[in-house]
């Protein structure tokens, strides 16, 4: 097993309503990726779709993903695309559920937004990670 320094949290930066299926594609089709994005993927209704392997190294972080598994929730922006928290209370509930798992597995594994690491200019995953996740 590869070791994991951070469970970065992510949002899709799409409506909450988007389709896993619509994403997968937009990765492979448009942006010609290999492997998906996130590791695991929360819909509307807090269903967690498992995409890869924790062993599997994604495209997260540019430059971290080799030392990092990623969590998503479907959504982050409002109906103008401007960011926005959207976590539904089922999404919440998952993404805990996932990030505390994680840290069983990865005692040492910092928790943070992709927006918390360096060189990153976006607002994913349109929330404070850092600071919602600290104490876990």
């Amino acid at each position: 097993m590869r070791e994991i320094k951070y469970i970065v949290i992510h949002c899709t930066a799409t409506q909450p309503n988007t389709k896993k299926e619509a994403i997968l594609n937009y990765w492979k089709n448009t942006l010609k990726w290999k492997t998906v994005g996130y590791h695991r993927l929360i819909d509307v209704n807090g269903i967690i779709h498992e995409l890869a392997k924790y062993e599997q190294i994604t495209n997260g972080v540019k430059g971290y993903n080799s030392e990092s598994i990623h969590f998503s929730y479907i959504g982050g922006v409002d109906e103008a695309g401007k960011p926005k928290d959207t976590r539904t209370a089922k999404q919440k509930e998952s993404l805990l559920y996932l990030i505390k798992q994680a840290k069983e597995q990865f005692p040492n594994a910092i928790i943070q937004g992709h927006r918390d690491f360096k060189g990153v200019v976006k607002a994913c995953p349109s929330f404070d990670a850092k600071n919602e996740y600290k104490n876990i």
